[in-house]
Formats: structure tokens, C-alpha cells, sequence
């Protein structure tokens, strides 16, 4: 090491401990109070050297360096060493060019960043009543406030013409003077927009601008001025009305009103409404044709119909010839407004329209020599040689109707369809097929319909079964249908006796071997020998009834299936699956139907209980149900004593020891040991009433359930928690009910106030109640005389004091105390003229204790 550098260490170490010394001896800092060594910004090479890197944390001190602050000087900020002796506003450092007008927050409109903050001058303006929108918020702050000397913009006007007068003044299209604009911009120009020529004005609904309108310039219609400007058509298209020659509107006296033809999209080609002007709507090739087609020479009141323009259409037509024939002048009835020809006659607006073949018949096939007038509808007026013709059927001979259209359609003259429904007789099964001959041999007319008529020989000539032997009815439908005589369709449903069951399968000789007429309809008369021939039951010897049907039923002769549930004894429980001999051993008639009848034995064989020992009732279903004998289950409730309690536990024989009949229902009868054994209370020493239900219930002895309250003393209180034997000592007969009997002890050991003393009455419940003995319910305020308030609550001692007389509590006097009163008043008592000296005399006047 040098010397150089060790002299030079040597000073520095000296230099940091005079200024650690001077720290230590309390040596005034320069820059104040501060809690910073000075080595945070300070080097050891000189004073004056500051760390290029500062240990020291501006944020520390309350105001943080931001943006353009971060890389200024220390000494910029801090001319003066002493630290703390500096501002942190920003008018402290920075001169307010302002002169005051935005207030001293300079950060609205500045910041650290950078000093032109233009969101905070955006804020500020909308703050200030005028924001900047559009090309305002892109120009130079120069470019409004042009006037402004010295950095001062208050007072720069916030309306447009101080700005904009002179665009106002030059504008030419429209010349906003001439045109008496108002000078508020705002009205058609918008504030947010990039350029000047996007407006914003709209025409009035008076006038709105539609079609080619939205489309001129508008020096087009306001070519002097803007104010006043008519809105009809005329005054701008008077010249195009007066130049119109297709069709000269001039001449032919058209409206002014231009609407009425034309609209606002365009001027030529204008879609004239011709219904609405004329009431005569075009359509097909009258809506395509140039409108002087018809309103030749400019004719434009034209006739309606058809005949007036096309009369020689009318009288040149020579297929067929319309005048000849006198046609109609209506064109529409043949021709349409697509075209004149082809003509579309519709045959069917008339009296006869056209069907089938008669659809493409040349029309002079029916309307020769051209006559279209008054021809006939009837088909025998163009077929009476096809009628007259026909042979096979021959139609004159059989005298046919002449309206064709019975049989033949218009479809073809062949082959003829006639329609046997519409007759008489319509044509079902095998009738549809035959040929009309074999119904119709002798002819068409008068045919019969009946089945006799043609089937007689099928009827006389049938064996199986002989219909004329068995006189079966003519009407063959009973039997037959169309579909086939062997058909054999006989609905026995319709007669007495239908058919089910068996029956329905059996051969009908089976039951008709004597014939078809006077049947019977009784099971007997078929089924005797089956009735006889029955031996399980012999229903002969049970004389059982002959009336099948109870028992059987046409499905098959077994199984019976006879329903007791009609008799009068219906089968439940065990009587529905026993065998019918187990009751009807001696037959089926007149078995008696009551118990007894048929199970005397078990009556008599029961012993527990014996029945027969105590006549118990022979109505078995007393205790006894048809599902079995036993268990049986006799409904107590059903008697004079239903059971209740522990009486519905009890095997029967605790109460019907000595036997079922007669059996006592009053407690005594039973209860009468309980009754005598009682000892808390005795009854029997109490004479207790002999009802033990006053007392006691059914749901156990010991449940007392006596309500004091229906007696003639009800339990309130006290009273009411209180043991029989606090009051009932003595016993239960004859108890008092008033209070001093019980009480007496009470009343004569008060001694606030002494109830003896005072004589107070022996009836407790005028002061007391029966919650608290010591609660006291009197009250001498209220009830009588103010002695606990006003002048007497501090004289009041004992009752004895004011009611001395000890019996009678009504008697009061006031001159004990009050003698004084009298005598110094006695001037004021003279004039009394009923004075005297006694208490009622006092209180007449002085009732609340008022002296």
C-alpha cells in the first residue's frame, strides 16, 4: 500500500468520525430534521458527491416521484437544504400561468407523464359544460382559444357561432343568411363529426323527403329562400304538367294533384291506380295495353262494358255467329281479359252443365242452325232415337222412364248402369250378379219386391224342415239372406225364447222333433227326464223346484251351480264349503234357517260357559261368527254395560261368577270390599256415596277423578293444590264452606292491621283471595276513602283510629281528629244550617279527605 492512498484513507476515516462525532454531539443537520443517514445519498469522495443510486426512498417522505419528477435534480425541487422546507403542491414549484381560473389542481388537466394531459382537459371541458366531441377532441387547444393572452382561457364562448360565425356567414349551399338559418350549428350539424358537410337536418313531417327527393340538391327547391316553401306538387312540376302530351294533362283537365299518377321515386312510368280513379280495375291484357288504346283521342270517360268497346269484335264473329244467335252482349261470359280467343265459355253458369262426354261434343252438335236461345235440358230431346232404338231391354215396350239419366250417365251412351237402390228394392247378395231377366221376365213394371213372389217354389219345394207342413212364415228374410238360400240366418234372439249356452249348438230338431209352432219355452218341458233321472240330491223326492234355472245353467247340464245367496239363508264364512247334506239331511224344503235348528248340540255341549246353565240366549250370532265356532266373540258394548278401562282385561267369570243372567251393572255390586277397605278417606265412616264413578274410573281404583268443582265449594286458588284432609280433618259431611271457619286462626293472629282489634268482618274474601293469603285485595282509595294518598297518608295508623266502633265498619268519625277544624271554623260551620258535629256531617263536604 502507498503512502498516498494510506494518507488518503487516513483522511477519510478522520472526515466520517468528525461527522459521526458531530451526529453524536447533536451537530444541526443542514438539511433539517431528517431520519436518513448521510451515507444514503452521500459518498466518502467528496461532500458533494451524490450516490448515482440513491439508499434513500423519496416514497418515505409522503410524496413518491412519479413520471417526469423521477428523473429531474434533486436540487430543481430542493434549492433550499432544508429539506422539509419545500411545498408539495404544484403551485410551490410551478408558476400558475392560469392566473387561477382552473383552481390549484393542476393534475386535472396535466401530469406526471407528460405536461399536456389531454384526458384530463377532456374531463375538465365536460366538467366546464362543453365536451370535446369529433374534431374538437382532436385539435390544438390554439385552435378555439385563439384570443387568449397570457395562457388565459376563461371566457372563451361555448356556443358555435363564436367560433363558426364565419362559416356561418360564407356557407352557399344553402346561404345560411339567405336562408334565415338559425346560428345554433347544432341543429343540422353534429357535434361528433369528422367533417363539416354531415348534417344532421331533417325535413318536417309536413314535408318528408322520400324518393327522388332525398336525392336533389337543395337549391333545387329553395332556389330563393327556405322559408315558406310550398309542399304541394304544383309549384315545382308545373312545367312537367304543362309539357305532358301522353296524355296532355293540360288539355284533358287532369288534377294538379300529382299524386294521384305519380310518386316520388320517379316521374315517367308512373303507376296510375285505376281503380281508385276510375273504379275499374285493369287486369290481363287491359293492364298491358297502352292507356290510348282506349281512351282513343284523348276520350277518357269510357263506357264500362264490354260491348262498348268491343261491339265489333261482337258482330264480326262468325263461329259461331253472335248476332244471329242473339248471344248476350256479355263478353265475360265467354271470353277473359287474358285474351279474346280462345273463348272460354263455362257451360256450367248455365241451366245444363257439362259432364262426361257432352264436356268435348262440338258445340253445334247440340246447338245446329246456330240456336243458342232456348234449348232444352232433357236428355229425351237430343236421345229420343237412341230410346226409341234400344231393344235389349226394349224401352218403349216396357214403358222406361224417358229421363236417361236413370240408367245411363253422360260419361257414355254404353253401357247403361242403373241403380237398383234407388228403387224399392235395393240389390244386395246374389241379387247384384243376376241377370235383370230373371227378375224382370214379365217386364219392368209392377215388379214385386216381397220374397214370396219369386221364391215359392224354394219355400214348397224345402223339406229339412218342411216349411208348408210347419207353416213357417213367408217372409223368407226370417230365416234366408241374399247371400245364399242355404244361408240359413234365423235369429232365434227375436223370439221368446234366445238362445245361449248349449243351446246355441244344438240341432233344431233336437228341440223341435214335434214341429216349429207352439213351443214351450219351460226348462220341464225338455228337461223332465233329466229332472226325474237326478238322484245327487233326488229331486223328486225334495220336491225340488222345476225351475232349472235356479240351478243350472245353459252352458251344460253339470256342474249345478245353485246360488244360496237368493235364498233366505245366504251362505258365509265355514256354511259356504260345507256339502249341502250337512244341513239338508231330511231334504231341501222348509229348512228352518235360525241357528239353534242346526247347532243345538254345541249350545248344549258348551261349558265354558255352560250355556244351558245360564240361559244364555239361543241367537248363536251373538258370540258366535260363520267363519268358525270358535273362537267366539261376544260384543259386550252390545249390552246395558259396554266395557271400559281394565273391565275389557277381565276374564269373564271375575264378574259373572254366579252365572250370565241377571247380572247387576251399578260399581257397589262389585266394588262393595273396595268401597268398605278404603281408609284414606274412609268411605264408610264419611258416608261416602255408594256411585264409585264420582270418585273413580274404569281405568284403575286408584284414579281419582272427583271434581270439587260440582259441589257447592269449587277448588280456586290455593284451594286447589291443597290434601282432602287440610280442610275435610273432621271428615267429609257437612264441611263449612265460609272462610273463618278454616281461617279463624288467621283472622285472629293479624295483627297488621289486628283483624280482632278492629273488628274487622269474619268474611276473609272482602280483603283476601285464594291465591295468597297475604296479598290483600283491599283497597280503602278506590272503594271508599282516600287514606293511602292526599292529606291522610301521613296520619293514617290504624282502621281503629277512624272506625270506632268495632262492629260496624260503617261508622266513622272525623271530629276525633278533626275537633280543631270545627272550632277554628265554627264561624264558616254556622252557616250550615244542618250541621252537626259528627263524621257524615264532615265527609258531606269534605268527601276526599280535603280539609
Amino acid at each position: 500500500m502507498s503512502n498516498l492512498f494510506k494518507k488518503s484513507f487516513m483522511l477519510l476515516v478522520f472526515i466520517f468520525i468528525i461527522i459521526q462525532s458531530a451526529i453524536s454531539a447533536n451537530t444541526d443537520n443542514p438539511h433539517g430534521t431528517i431520519k436518513w443517514p448521510c451515507d444514503a445519498c452521500h459518498t466518502t469522495a467528496s461532500w458533494k458527491d451524490i450516490k448515482e443510486a440513491l439508499d434513500f426512498d423519496h416514497n418515505e417522505t409522503g410524496f413518491p416521484l412519479l413520471g417526469i419528477h423521477e428523473k429531474i435534480k434533486c436540487r430543481q425541487c430542493h434549492a433550499n437544504l432544508t429539506f422539509a422546507h419545500i411545498g408539495i403542491e404544484c403551485a410551490d414549484c410551478h408558476t400558475d400561468i392560469h392566473r387561477g381560473q382552473f383552481g390549484l389542481n393542476c393534475q386535472n388537466c396535466h401530469t406526471f407523464q407528460d405536461w399536456q394531459n389531454r384526458e384530463g382537459m377532456l374531463e375538465e371541458h365536460i366538467n366546464r359544460g362543453f365536451p370535446l366531441l369529433g374534431v374538437h377532441a382532436i385539435a390544438d387547444c390554439d385552435a378555439c382559444h385563439i384570443v387568449q393572452g397570457r395562457d388565459e382561457f376563461a371566457g372563451t364562448p361555448t356556443e358555435c357561432e363564436g367560433c363558426h360565425i364565419g362559416n356561418f356567414n360564407t356557407a352557399d349551399n344553402p346561404n345560411h343568411g339567405l336562408a334565415n338559418f338559425d346560428p345554433d350549428c347544432r341543429e343540422c350539424h353534429l357535434p361528433v363529426a369528422s367533417s363539416w358537410r354531415e348534417t344532421i337536418f331533417e325535413h318536417p313531417q309536413s314535408f318528408l323527403l322520400l324518393g327522388a327527393h332525398s336525392r336533389v340538391d337543395c337549391n333545387e327547391c329553395h332556389s330563393q329562400t327556405f322559408a315558406g316553401t310550398p309542399t304541394t306538387c304544383l309549384p315545382c312540376h308545373e312545367i312537367d304538367y304543362n309539357n305532358a302530351d301522353d296524355p296532355p294533362h293540360q288539355d284533358l283537365g287532369f288534377p294538379t294533384d300529382c299524386e294521384l299518377c305519380h310518386n316520388v321515386n320517379r316521374w315517367d312510368d308512373a303507376p296510375f291506380d285505376h281503380v281508385q280513379a276510375s273504379g275499374y280495375e285493369l287486369l290481363g291484357a287491359h293492364a298491358l295495353i297502352n292507356c290510348n288504346e282506349c281512351h282513343v283521342g284523348n276520350q277518357y270517360d269510357l263506357p264500362r262494358e264490354c260491348i262498348g268497346c268491343h261491339q265489333t269484335d261482337y258482330e264480326n264473329v262468325a263461329n259461331p255467329d253472335h248476332a244471329v244467335s242473339n248471344f248476350p252482349t256479355d263478353c265475360t261470359m265467354c271470353h277473359t281479359e287474358i285474351a279474346w280467343s280462345p273463348a272460354d265459355f263455362d257451360h256450367n253458369l248455365t241451366n245444363f252443365p257439362l259432364t262426361g262426354a257432352h264436356q268435348t261434343a262440338p258445340c253445334d252438335l247440340c246447338h245446329s242452325g246456330g240456336q243458342y236461345a232456348g234449348m232444352p235440358t232433357a236428355c229425351w230431346s237430343c236421345h229420343e232415337n237412341d230410346f226409341r232404338a234400344t231393344d235389349d231391354p226394349d224401352h218403349e215396350v216396357n214403358n222406361f222412364d224417358q229421363d236417361c239419366t236413370v240408367c245411363h250417365s253422360t260419361s257414355a251412351w254404353e253401357p247403361a248402369n242403373f241403380n237398383h237402390n234407388q228403387t224399392n228394392f235395393p240389390l244386395t247378395g246374389a241379387h247384384v250378379s243376376l241377370n235383370c231377366l230373371e227378375c224382370h221376365a214379365s217386364g219392368y213394371s209392377s215388379t214385386p219386391t216381397d220374397c214370396w213372389s219369386c221364391h215359392e217354389g224354394d219355400y214348397r219345394g224345402t223339406d229339412d224342415p218342411d216349411h208348408e207342413l210347419n207353416n213357417f212364415s213367408q217372409d223368407c228374410t226370417e230365416c234366408h239372406n241374399t247371400n245364399g238360400w242355404d244361408t240359413d240366418v234365423f235369429n232365434h234372439s227375436r223370439t221368446d225364447f234366445p238362445l245361449t249356452g248349449a243351446h246355441m249348438i244344438v240341432n233344431c230338431i233336437q228341440c223341435h222333433a214335434n214341429g216349429y209352432s207352439n213351443i214351450p219355452i219351460d226348462c220341464w218341458s225338455c228337461h223332465e227326464d233329466d229332472y226325474r233321472g237326478t238322484d245327487d240330491p233326488d229331486h223328486e223326492v225334495n220336491n225340488l223346484d222345476q225351475d232349472c234355472t235356479i240351478c243350472h245353467t245353459t252352458s251344460a247340464w253339470e256342474p249345478a251351480n245353485f246360488d244360496h245367496n237368493q235364498t233366505d239363508f245366504p251362505l258365509t264364512g265355514a256354511h259356504i264349503i260345507i256339502n249341502c247334506i250337512q244341513c239338508h239331511a231330511n231334504g231341501y224344503s222348509n229348512i228352518p234357517i235360525d241357528c239353534w235348528s242346526c247347532h243345538e248340540d254345541d249350545y248344549r255341549g258348551t261349558d265354558d260357559p255352560d250355556h244351558e246353565v245360564n240361559n244364555f240366549d239361543q241367537d248363536c250370532t251373538i258370540c258366535h261368527t260363520t267363519s268358525a265356532w270358535e273362537p267366539a266373540n261376544f260384543d259386550h258394548n252390545q249390552t246395558d254395560f259396554p266395557l271400559t278401562g281394565v273391565h275389557i282385561t277381565l276374564n269373564c267369570l271375575e264378574c259373572h261368577s254366579s252365572g250370565y243372567a241377571g247380572t247387576p251393572i251399578d260399581c257397589w255390586s262389585c266394588h262393595e270390599d273396595d268401597y268398605n277397605n278404603v281408609d284414606d278417606p274412609d268411605h264408610i265412616g264419611n258416608n261416602f256415596d255408594h256411585d264409585c264413578t264420582i270418585c273413580h274410573s274404569t281405568d284403575g281404583w286408584d284414579t281419582d277423578i272427583f271434581d270439587h268443582n260440582l259441589t257447592g265449594f269449587p277448588l280456586t286458588g290455593a284451594h286447589a293444590g291443597q290434601v282432602c284432609d287440610a280442610c275435610h280433618s273432621a271428615g267429609y259431611n257437612n264441611t263449612p264452606t265460609d272462610c273463618f271457619a278454616c281461617h279463624e286462626d288467621d283472622y285472629n293472629g293479624a295483627t297488621n292491621p289486628d283483624h280482632p282489634g278492629a273488628g274487622f268482618p269474619t268474611d276473609c274474601v272482602t280483603c283476601h283471595n285464594t291465591i295468597d293469603w297475604g296479598q290483600t285485595t283491599w283497597n280503602h282509595d278506590s272503594q271508599y276513602f282516600p287514606i293511602y294518598s292526599g292529606s291522610h297518608s301521613d296520619e293514617w295508623n290504624l282502621c281503629a283510629d277512624c272506625h270506632v266502633n268495632s262492629g260496624d265498619y260503617t261508622v266513622f268519625e272525623c271530629i276525633f281528629c278533626h275537633e280543631h277544624n270545627r272550632i277554628d271554623t265554627d264561624d264558616h260551620h254556622e252557616e250550615v244550617p244542618d250541621y252537626v258535629y259528627e263524621s257524615s256531617a264532615c265527609y258531606n263536604c269534605h268527601p276526599t279527605g280535603e280539609h
